[in-house]
């Protein structure tokens, strides 16, 4: 809870009087420009790689292409192409600096095999609608994946579509490229709902992050789109030339071998594999078998009925994305497809959170996927930091995303995500509040500093005021115990009142016995008691709610002028020439210490009150940076007003 608990940081918007400070954001890499400056456009204006020749235009180019020419080959039936200069440096790019790890290779080729099968999947629907019967010996839709680590390879096969010649060539002779995408393309001019494929590539560069673990990379693949059809091998070392032959015996679908390089052995053992399916892949819709055993058994739950989901489901779920070992405490199912394609299903925990829990930032607890693909483990910008401990899964097609699929890019759509994201969190908990007050209040034991945070480092009003909804606090008109909302005190405001009014202590007793409630219980005002020591903070940048400004009892004390114009002293209290000598003579001691010294009528059983301009703001301040100030400078800025009772 970084922002409540320093305190100093979280106080500076409400005291500017006092603290002014600004942060300066952290320098870019160069290499973080450079990929964020590749997007989902293949086509660009880059001058980076405007060439003079017959396949790269000057000017607006297609910057991932390449020419296929057959070179000099000895073998009889081999087609040895060559790749052209500018597509040998990017294919050096994607291999060596687009990826951050070298372990999301295997996910790039899950998620090839998965469109693969996906496409196969879509044809035999096809043919099935058309009229056409199904084959009695149709293989199984599934990805195996086999390590070998004496020999050091990794090999992923599936029994997908396939590829012919032709598409071996386009597909994987070409940079930038992506089959899946132009399938995607074909669908939509079908109107067969293509927004509704599970189609996960759209780059055509996810191949090639093969060679960054890899010296050589061999592909064997069969067109299941003919019986007859011809098995080829493709073969490259990412040097610059790659190599095409026909081969028999070949399986439909596609099998890729990668040869490992020395110091990347560790992908040849089976722990490890299973370790990254479980990190990016565990939820692609085909199952995934590792060395024979399946290694994705647990179902996508954000995609399923809501109803069809039992609580033992979500059990498991929730300690499988939480990485916990405790359970639930509400869980919120959410699906919309307006403004923006969402699947989510988060968690809110039943422990209670720890004192690092409260302090730490950075540990997001929200999973980020596309398509059932892992984009990120732990998201810092869809979601709000003071929302850091839910738990969960979002999905979405809509996430804008670089070429390694690591980086969001188009922020306008990522701030429309956190903020859908957000509100219906927020209904969500209004909403338990109302159906399942104990639980909720249990809940706001837990978690009300989060909350709290959540105000105190808002930037908008609106969202604030969203937020307050859930606030609760004990009311001088209610039992001891008994805590009531803003609304609710809203709601049986008088008629003429405007102001909220608030009064910070640290219990109900020495909030009823403070001279500031003294003075406004005579006007039979109801007053909430803030007893934690960041509500007054929370109040105090809060502001305003539903129009209605937010004002300490003591700020309203120091505003009331006439409660100070005393005119009748009345018989049981001074008189007017012994209340003046009183105050010339404590003028007289309080040199330094009281900046104005008066008569007031407001109070009744105690002798005086001090009262400052903000008070609030002043204590504050005078708790945490008081000790850089003289005493001088300290008086001049405080003005302190000390105030006489004379009965």
């Amino acid at each position: 809870m970084a922002a409540l608990v320093r305190s100093g940081a979280a106080f500076r918007p409400c005291a500017r009087v006092f603290l002014a400070t600004r942060k300066r954001q952290a320098n870019i890499t160069l290499v973080n420009s450079f990929r964020a400056s590749l997007t989902t456009d293949v086509k660009c204006t880059s001058s980076l790689f405007v060439k003079k020749s017959k396949s790269v235009q000057l000017g607006t180019c297609r910057l991932f292409s390449t020419k296929q020419e057959p070179v000099q080959s000895t073998s009889p039936g081999i087609d040895k192409l060559e790749f052209q200069a500018e597509t040998r440096m990017l294919l050096d790019i994607v291999a060596k600096s687009l990826y951050s790890d070298k372990e999301v290779f295997i996910r790039e080729l899950i998620s090839n095999a998965s469109d693969a099968l996906e496409k196969l999947r879509y044809e035999r629907l096809s043919a099935q609608q058309a009229g056409a019967g199904a084959s009695e010996h149709q293989a199984a839709l599934e990805i195996k994946i086999e390590t070998d680590k004496q020999n050091r390879t990794f090999t992923i096969q599936d029994s997908g579509i396939g590829m012919t010649k032709e598409e071996l060539i386009q597909n994987l002779g070409t940079i930038a490229r992506s089959g899946s995408k132009a399938f995607i393309e074909q669908m939509k001019e079908k109107s067969t709902g293509a927004q509704d494929s599970a189609i996960i590539g759209q780059f055509g560069v996810g191949f090639y992050s093969s060679f960054m673990v890899a010296d050589k990379v061999e592909v064997f693949t069969k067109s299941a789109n003919s019986p007859d059809a011809q098995g080829y091998k493709w073969s490259s070392d990412g040097t610059g030339t790659y190599e095409v032959q026909p081969l028999d015996s070949v399986e439909t679908g596609t099998k890729i071998v990668l040869h490992l390089k020395m110091e990347s052995r560790e992908f040849s053992d089976e722990d490890s594999i299973l370790g990254v399916i479980k990190k990016y892949s565990n939820f692609v819709g085909s199952p995934i078998y590792v060395n024979g055993t399946q290694a994705n058994t647990i179902q996508p739950l954000w995609l399923m009925d809501p109803k069809s989901v039992t609580p033992q489901m979500h059990d498991e779920f929730y300690r499988f994305v939480g990485n916990t070992g405790d359970r639930p405490r509400f869980n919120l199912h959410y699906k919309t497809d307006a403004p923006i394609n969402i699947r989510a299903l988060l968690y809110f925990p039943e422990g209670k959170p720890g004192l690092f829990d409260l302090t730490r930032e950075g540990d997001q607890g929200v999973a980020l996927y596309s398509k059932k693909v892992l984009i990120k483990s732990k998201t810092d910008n869809i979601l709000p930091k003071w929302l850091r401990f839910v738990k969960g899964v979002v999905d979405s097609e809509d996430i804008p995303l670089n070429l390694s699929r690591e980086l969001l890019q188009n922020s306008a759509l990522i701030t429309k995500l956190r903020t859908v994201l957000t509100n219906r969190i927020l209904r969500f908990l209004q909403e338990k509040a109302v159906k399942e007050p104990e639980q909720f209040v249990q809940f706001y034991t837990d978690y009300g500093l989060f909350l709290k945070e959540g105000i105190v480092t808002g930037q908008q009003q609106l969202d604030k005021e969203e937020i307050s909804k859930l606030l609760r606090f004990e009311s001088s008109t209610q039992k001891s115990g008994e805590k009531v909302t803003l609304p609710e005190y809203c709601s049986r405001m008088k008629k003429d009142q405007r102001d909220v009014y608030y009064l910070a202590a640290p219990s109900r007793a020495l909030a009823e016995a403070s001279p500031y409630y003294e003075a406004i219980r005579k006007k039979d005002i109801e007053v909430l008691f803030c007893y934690e020591p960041y509500d007054e903070l929370v109040l105090m940048q809060l502001r305003q709610f539903d129009s209605k400004n937010l004002t300490s009892i003591e700020r309203e004390m120091r505003m009331d002028r006439e409660s100070t114009d005393v005119t009748d002293y009345g018989p049981d209290s001074l008189s007017k020439v012994s209340a003046e000598k009183l105050q010339k003579w404590m003028k007289s001691v309080l040199v330094g210490k009281a900046h104005t010294i008066t008569v007031t009528q407001r109070l009744d059983t105690h002798p005086c009150v001090v009262t400052v301009e903000e008070m609030a703001a002043a204590r504050h301040f005078v708790r945490t940076q008081s000790h850089q100030l003289t005493d001088e400078a300290r008086f001049s800025l405080l003005q302190p007003r000390f105030e006489i009772n004379p009965k």
